[in-house]
């Protein structure tokens, strides 16, 4: 019977083919308690499971073709840096020992203790990092059960072959590396998050996934034939002859539209009365800047450098920084790099307990984050400036200040990197004095007050996800209210609407970097409202130069001044409409 099902997409893409199912045991946590005098025994086989995964990690990391981008590797890496890590390499054997407990059960209550950490964060890059925890656990409790992964019941089907859409309850990072090398056409998983490791393993890797498609493994069976939509985060299975006969063709058509892209890459974006859009692409690995060129982006509109920061046991020094943020400028061959700095919650580096209210109400998602926390932190804020001006002494670079909600944070911060470059003059170190400076409108308070950021700013850069969810109260990897999550909400477009004017008062540039930029339902109404610089993941550009190449300006302003001055829903709905006609 044919049945069609809705998870969340996480990167883009038609796939169809036979499902793979993939199963993991159900791990049966055993406790008991041990007498004192088998402690030390207890503890030794809890470091020999800690040293096996260790190995079975760099085994790996040893399979890994040696083509593959360094930073799709470094995945692998963050999972041997956890084991490394005193919080599940030393802390279990002391539970060991002051529980009298066996290694399992300390593991888990050490496992349980940390997600409880993760749950409280605000930041949702933040939060899906307890992801990474259980992915590291479960591959030492399997050790200690000796209870390894199995793949469905035939052990001549383990490992899926190519073409195949697996179907699994997770993904680790190192199984995505794997799965994209033994050619899997696309992946299903029934948990994790869009800001998952495995999700932007999947979307700089280029294989279609969905995520959050509950019970697919109950209602899917290995061999049977799916259709799968990566951007919509829909499949359909058991499809007809007519359903599967369209999407190869849409399929075929993606693709000769992406050859076309690539062939036209340096032609502009260009309205049909001749006005002239910006298109630029977001990075989260190095590894993606072969995209960026491939497709023909003029530059990177936001670096989101929270990878460097994460699952480590202590931040990234100056040097490492800057050596990275060079790599990219020599990448990008004179293209403009704009870097944003850290937009993390707190994390592990950071004593939580002094930043957390005593009130049981307190809502994470209005805490310490971002700004907030490079204000209250310094010591991991300023290397990271200094990383960047030195940077920029080698190619064009912009710094990116996220999560920008009033002036005065803004005017502490700006005097902050002045300390900076003057201790660098001083130092005769090379470094652009006249940097361009930008911040972040995520908040509601910043669209509205953005006239008064810009009077101390360079540029300005939308950031939809984050202005979106504040906006309408709702978080959009909630499955109980993400149905709210609305971009085009009037309110959300007039907050955008006011960001756009404030750019042309102070006659400075304004960008969207958020999911709407890549999305072209939206790309059209963002145009009338004026916008002239979307940057999103590049493999998302060329769709958005068609719909630009394939528009006329004037017709869309007019259009939208009309529905920004109505004051009735419907016919604000009416006119919404006609946005895809003009």
């Amino acid at each position: 019977m044919t049945f069609a099902q809705l998870g969340t997409g996480v990167s883009k893409g038609i796939a169809i083919g036979p499902v793979h199912i993939l199963y993991h045991d159900s791990l049966e946590i055993p406790e008991y308690a041990l007498p004192e005098k088998f402690i030390p025994d207890e503890q030794t086989r809890y470091t020999a499971a800690i040293i096996l995964a260790r190995k079975q990690l760099h085994d790996i990391l040893k399979q890994i073709p040696a083509n593959t981008p360094p930073d799709i590797a470094e995945f692998i890496d963050t999972h041997l840096l956890m084991l490394n890590d005193s919080t599940l390499a030393k802390v279990p054997l002391q539970i060991i020992a002051k529980q009298q407990c066996n290694a399992e059960w300390a593991l888990k209550l050490q496992r349980d203790a940390l997600v409880r950490v993760f749950d409280e964060m605000e930041d949702p890059y933040l939060r899906t990092r307890k992801d990474d925890v259980d992915h590291v656990v479960n591959t030492i409790q399997r050790i200690l059960l000796n209870s390894p992964m199995h793949h469905g019941a035939n052990p001549e089907q383990e490992q899926p072959h190519s073409g195949h859409i697996l179907v699994t309850d997770d993904l680790s990072p190192a199984d995505t590396v794997l799965m994209q090398h033994q050619g899997i056409a696309a992946f299903i998983t029934e948990s994790g998050g869009p800001t998952s490791h495995t999700a932007i393993l999947a979307r700089s890797l280029g294989i279609p996934a969905i995520i959050g498609l509950h019970r697919a493994r109950e209602r899917l069976r290995d061999d049977e034939t799916i259709i799968l939509d990566g951007q919509q985060g829909w499949i359909l299975a058991n499809p007809d002859d007519r359903s599967l006969q369209f999407y190869h063709q849409k399929r075929r058509q993606e693709h000769l539209r992406y050859l076309d892209s690539i062939k036209n890459k340096d032609q502009p974006a260009v309205t049909l009365d001749g006005h002239t859009i910006k298109l630029m692409a977001n990075i989260e690995l190095t590894s993606d800047i072969h995209a960026v060129h491939e497709i023909g982006a003029q530059g990177i509109g936001l670096y989101r450098t929270e990878f460097l920061f994460m699952n480590r046991t202590s931040p990234p020094g100056e040097e490492e920084q800057f050596k990275t943020y060079k790599g990219v400028i020599d990448k990008l061959d004179g293209k403009l790099l704009t870097i944003r700095t850290i937009d993390l919650g707190a994390d592990k580096q950071v004593d939580r307990n002094r930043h957390q209210s005593s009130s049981a109400t307190t809502n994470p998602a209005l805490g310490l984050r971002a700004i907030r926390l490079c204000l209250k932190e310094p010591a991991l804020f300023l290397p990271q400036i200094c990383a960047i001006l030195r940077a920029s002494a080698y190619g064009p670079v912009r710094i990116l200040l996220p999560m920008l909600s009033n002036i005065n944070e803004l005017k502490l911060i700006l005097e902050l990197i002045k300390d900076v470059k003057t201790k660098l003059s001083a130092q005769g170190i090379p470094y652009d004095n006249d940097i361009a400076i930008g911040g972040m409108i995520e908040v509601p308070a910043a669209a509205i007050t953005a006239r008064m950021f810009l009077e101390y700013l360079d540029f300005l850069s939308i950031g939809t996800n984050d202005l979106i969810q504040y906006t309408l109260a709702i978080d959009r990897i909630d499955e109980e209210v993400n149905y709210l999550y609305d971009p085009l909400n009037p309110a959300v477009l007039h907050l955008i609407a006011l960001s756009i004017e404030a750019g042309k008062l102070w006659d400075k540039p304004v960008g969207l970097c958020g999911e709407m930029a890549a999305d072209p339902r939206f790309t059209r109404i963002l145009l009338g409202l004026g916008l002239t610089e979307f940057s999103m993941h590049a493999s998302n550009l060329p769709a958005i130069k068609q719909v630009i190449n394939n528009s006329t300006l004037s017709s869309l302003t007019t259009l939208t001044n009309e529905i920004m001055q109505t004051t009735n829903y419907e016919e604000f709905l009416t006119c919404l409409n006609h946005f895809q006609y003009t």
